[in-house]
């Protein structure tokens, strides 16, 4: 079964990670963006609904910006379809561990549970890193 990976964010928040994971990782073409919201006349549930129907045989993955968000929500309403999974809290870092083994993964669960942990540990505050090494260095 085919794969495909869609961002989807209020504003361009999609488009413009996509455009860096492609500066990063290559032009994947298992991967779209959604923008929402650029127009008054977006209309997010028939952008979902014809996005879900176009990749119904696919395993699909969204990734969202915002846990909670009206973008989120209303691809929750097709959480109960199969090979369907959906991911809030969009960032680069996850988004390149994904990519880059999306289409050989033999399960996609395991591959976004481990993409999600390794991501976890590349967010850090610097400041207090940095200061604690400059510490070290000094004595």
């Amino acid at each position: 079964m085919e794969r495909k990976l869609v961002l989807a964010s209020h504003g361009k928040l999609a488009s413009g990670i996509n455009s860096s994971l492609e500066l990063i990782c290559g032009n994947q073409l298992a991967i779209e963006a959604l923008d929402c919201y650029l127009t008054e006349s977006f209309d997010l549930e028939k952008e979902v609904k014809e996005l879900m129907k176009r990749y119904r045989e696919y395993e699909l993955v969204v990734v969202t910006d915002i846990f909670g968000g009206s973008v989120n929500n209303e691809f929750l309403a097709h959480i109960d379809r199969s090979n369907f999974y959906l991911v809030a809290g969009m960032n680069l870092p996850f988004l390149v561990e994904l990519s880059m083994q999306l289409q050989q993964a033999e399960s996609l669960p395991k591959l976004i549970e481990m993409s999600l942990e390794t991501s976890k540990q590349s967010i850090q505050f610097c400041n207090p890193l940095i200061s604690g090494e400059l510490e070290e260095e000094e004595f």
